[in-house]
């Protein structure tokens, strides 16, 4: 019995052949992201190893009731996972993040782990959502966390330790800045405001998350009777009265330029409750601890605007934003926006152990650091290997030997496979990234000598020239050496593309 021919799709395949096609949210990646997203981990890693914490891994798959908020109630538990059935039917998941590994871990542990324990972990996690524009199903987290210290210090820790991190790999000043609040200082302006039901206090939320989008005449709509926008859709507001609305925005707009004028406006902002009290205590606790920790104004700021997460965290949330604008092709101004955060979140490990084990941590979001990096063009280093042109089709031994030669100096580089011309060789290494190039024709061969090109100075210079005959006769970027100078020759081009 023979297959019948297939005349058109059928599950992925067209005319006989299956289509090459991958799911949406799992990106393909290639050389330059890839050494960017390593060099950000090891990067990143290298502080967090530099404050004292250790490296932890943890598989890919957790038993799906160990993810905690994101098991859903069906009988398919794969509502914002990815899950199977192991052979003992019970469900398995792919991580949602890294901080449940983290749980389940310490609850193991138990008390041989010893507290408090400080860790790190690097890796891919996995989120059964819609992606879309720079949101994904696969991306990498770089986290550390300190489980079982309860005082306010851990968390200024965490908040100084992840402003440094982002200094290391690059960021300037002015370039990024960690927002921080604490999730009992909003709990006394939602209680001093009347907002009793669940579903009042996060229409608050959801309209102070708006703020720099909207403005405070916008923000004010959705916490009063509603918003329509500009395409006349209605947005359902909180209910508030004038009186509250302007309670609520006072505190939302209580930011200054420094954390001591930002702690005066909330207290006059948050009123007499127990928990608004409570909260300024620990932002105060929390700025005294920073101010110790030397880490600058300008890096951490106290910003009560910051609301996300404070749902999931039990006390300080701190997110850190990238401020640093990109010109897109339509001309328009972007800001990057959210590369990390974290807080405390002292709820986690008792779902395991019925203890509540105090927990506070920070994550730096790798691959939409890596995105954002190569968005502004910090990416684009002539990283690739040398590449040895083969300029005897028939023999490429030559360029075998000296390909060989390099490389055993701790250079990277590939001898060209094929027999193209000089045109499509000089491509080929522009393609990869090369910084420079060596030739040995037979010219140089019976001289003793080779040729280099720094492929970055010779583009430079080559925009100056304006005739084929002077390109010819100045050989831009192009040097010959004796052939026992080469490797020292093109290790200074190489560092200096580093």
């Amino acid at each position: 019995m023979t297959d019948a021919p297939i005349s058109g799709p059928v599950s992925g395949q067209l005319s006989g052949k299956q289509l090459a096609r991958k799911p949406r949210g799992f990106p393909d990646q290639r050389e330059a992201l890839i050494q960017a997203r390593a060099r950000l981990v090891e990067t990143v890693t290298g502080v967090y190893r530099q404050w004292g914490f250790e490296a932890l891994e943890t598989g890919a798959f957790e038993y799906a009731d160990a993810l905690g908020k994101f098991l859903p109630d069906d009988d398919r538990p794969n509502a914002g996972v990815f899950s199977l059935q192991d052979d003992d039917e019970q469900w398995i998941a792919l991580r949602y993040d890294l901080t449940a590994p983290l749980a389940r871990f310490v609850a193991e542990q138990g008390q041989m782990l010893g507290r408090p324990f400080r860790r790190y972990a690097a890796g891919p996690v996995w989120r059964n959502e819609k992606p879309g524009p720079g949101r994904f199903r696969e991306f990498w987290q770089c986290d550390a966390d300190t489980v079982g210290a309860p005082g306010f210090h851990a968390d200024a820790e965490m908040i100084a330790m992840g402003a440094e991190a982002l200094r290391a790999v690059g960021m300037a000043d002015g370039e990024f800045v960690i927002r921080v609040n604490t999730r009992r200082l909003l709990n006394g302006v939602l209680d001093g405001v009347g907002a009793a039901s669940p579903e009042t206090r996060l229409a608050i939320l959801r309209a102070l998350d708006k703020l720099d989008r909207l403005g405070a005449s916008g923000v004010a709509d959705l916490l009063g009777q509603g918003r329509k926008d500009d395409s006349g859709d209605f947005t359902r507001g909180a209910g508030l009265g004038p009186e509250e609305v302007r309670r609520v925005l006072a505190f939302a707009e209580a930011g200054a330029d420094t954390r001591a004028a930002t702690l005066a406006n909330l207290a006059r902002a948050t009123g007499s409750t127990e928990e608004g009290k409570a909260g300024l205590a620990e932002l105060e606790a929390i700025a005294l601890a920073l101010e110790a920790l030397g880490a600058p104004e300008q890096d951490v700021k106290i910003d009560p605007s910051v609301v996300r997460g404070l749902e999931y965290y039990t006390g300080p949330v701190f997110e850190a934003e990238l401020l640093r604008e990109v010109t897109g092709e339509d001309g328009r101004t972007y800001r990057i926006g959210s590369i990390g955060g974290g807080g405390r979140y002292d709820d986690l490990v008792a779902r395991f152990t019925g203890e509540t084990v105090p927990a506070t941590g920070f994550s730096i979001g790798i691959s939409r650091l890596a995105a954002a990096l190569a968005i502004l063009g910090e990416t684009g280093t002539l990283d690739g290997p040398v590449v040895v042109l083969n300029l005897d089709k028939d023999n490429p031994a030559v360029a075998l030997g000296l390909a060989a030669e390099l490389r055993r100096a701790g250079i990277r580089a590939e001898a060209y496979m094929g027999a193209s011309g000089m045109r499509p060789q000089m491509k080929y290494a522009d393609r990869r990234s090369s910084p420079a190039v060596v030739m040995a024709g037979s010219d140089e061969i019976e001289k003793g000598t080779v040729t280099i090109k720094d492929l970055e100075i010779g583009a430079q210079k080559a925009k100056a020239i304006s005739s084929n005959e002077e390109y010819r006769e100045a050989r831009p970027g192009q040097i010959e050496v004796p052939r026992a100078g080469m490797v020292e020759a093109v290790r200074r081009i190489v560092e200096a593309h580093r």
